[in-house]
């Protein structure tokens, strides 16, 4: 099968997305980082955890919803506890599973967090763009992701 190059436009894209995910995932990490303390994939873990009724998920749960390997969310998890932030706790139904608990205290961390981190979001995307432009976006964001989440994805 022959390969279909990407036209000038297409690599123009390419290369612009490319940058501004780069740029926008460092610059989100180290506000993250700055403000609190916090590296983006822990705060993603908080937040993933906040948005449960019970601030609670499996640890493979968890992992799926943060694109995380098992390992790396296992090692972030226990840096997580450290801080007091979560607990794990052993599955009820399930004796090999194990559950992520979001603490109070882990609620307070992300709460005071989540300000700075909205403002930096809006600050590096949202504000520079148009109603219609962030329409695309979700768009764009939903197509890719539709895309990339299928079970069979071809590489």
């Amino acid at each position: 099968m022959a390969t279909r190059w990407l036209s000038t436009d297409e690599q123009l894209a390419w290369r612009a997305y490319l940058e501004a995910t780069t740029l926008l995932f460092d610059a989100l990490d180290r506000q993250l980082q700055r403000d609190s303390g916090i590296p983006h994939g822990y705060y993603e873990i908080l937040v993933r955890l906040s948005e449960e009724e019970s601030r609670t998920l499996r640890m493979s749960e968890l992992a799926d919803a943060t694109r995380s390997s098992r390992s790396r969310l296992s090692h972030a998890v226990a840096r997580l506890e450290d801080r007091g932030w979560v607990e794990r706790q052993d599955c009820a139904t399930d004796r090999r599973g194990q559950l992520a608990v979001l603490t109070d205290t882990g609620v307070a961390a992300l709460e005071a967090a989540a300000p700075g981190h909205v403002s930096a979001v809006r600050d590096f995307v949202i504000d520079r763009l148009s109603p219609e432009q962030i329409e695309q976006l979700r768009e764009i964001g939903t197509a890719i992701v539709g895309g990339l989440s299928q079970d069979s994805v071809a590489v």
